[in-house]
């Protein structure tokens, strides 16, 4: 799994570099918040960010907010690391998108807790989508009759929306899940069988 590092000081850059690697992610650094936004916005971006707070050209909360406008079923799971401590500032960044804020200077084994958490939070987001995207594909092919059927008044064949005339068994299969398998009402038996089985009994004396 890839963990996006967007942090502009050299030496916090390294040190959470080896911390991601050593944890057996693959990191993925910048040390702007503009190219952070734009790793974000890649394909195959990472799916958990940690970014520093300040940063120049766009600050990490700039960022976050900037990758909420962006719609995605699968969402990044963003980390703020500050060194501001103040509840509102706190607040203030939780607001603006991240999922996490964690204050500088912080204990390894809490962000590497913290990391843990959000890679279960996007296995998670990852498994609903799979599930909704399922679920959408069988709606798909799960085909309706609605609105208005044109059918001949004199054979009850049914036209179809590419014009074509076809039996009213053949038009129901082809959309929905129903199979038809052929009888004869009492109505019908009276009227054809039943004259039919007469006529050839006559025939038979």
């Amino acid at each position: 799994m890839k963990i996006l590092i967007a942090e502009d000081d050299a030496i916090s850059q390294v040190m959470l570099k080896a911390m991601v690697a050593q944890a057996g992610y693959e990191p993925v650094v910048t040390g702007d918040g503009q190219s952070a936004y734009e790793i974000l916005l890649k394909p195959d971006a990472p799916k958990l960010a940690i970014l520093d707070w300040m940063m120049p050209g766009m600050d990490g909360v700039e960022v976050c907010r900037k990758i909420r406008e962006v719609e995605s079923d699968k969402p990044a799971y963003l980390i703020l690391l500050t060194s501001r401590d103040d509840r509102k500032d706190i607040v203030h960044g939780l607001k603006s998108g991240a999922n996490d804020y964690i204050v500088k200077p912080y204990d390894v084994e809490e962000l590497q807790v913290r990391i843990g958490v959000g890679r279960k939070v996007v296995e998670l987001q990852s498994s609903l989508a799979g599930r909704i995207a399922e679920l959408q594909a069988a709606l798909a092919q799960i085909r309706t009759l609605r609105g208005l059927l044109p059918i001949c008044m004199y054979c009850k064949k049914i036209r179809d929306d590419k014009q074509y005339w076809q039996q009213v068994e053949g038009f129901i299969s082809a959309h929905s899940e129903a199979q038809f398998s052929h009888s004869i009402c009492p109505d019908c038996y009276k009227k054809y069988v039943l004259p039919e089985l007469n006529e050839n009994k006559i025939k038979a004396l």
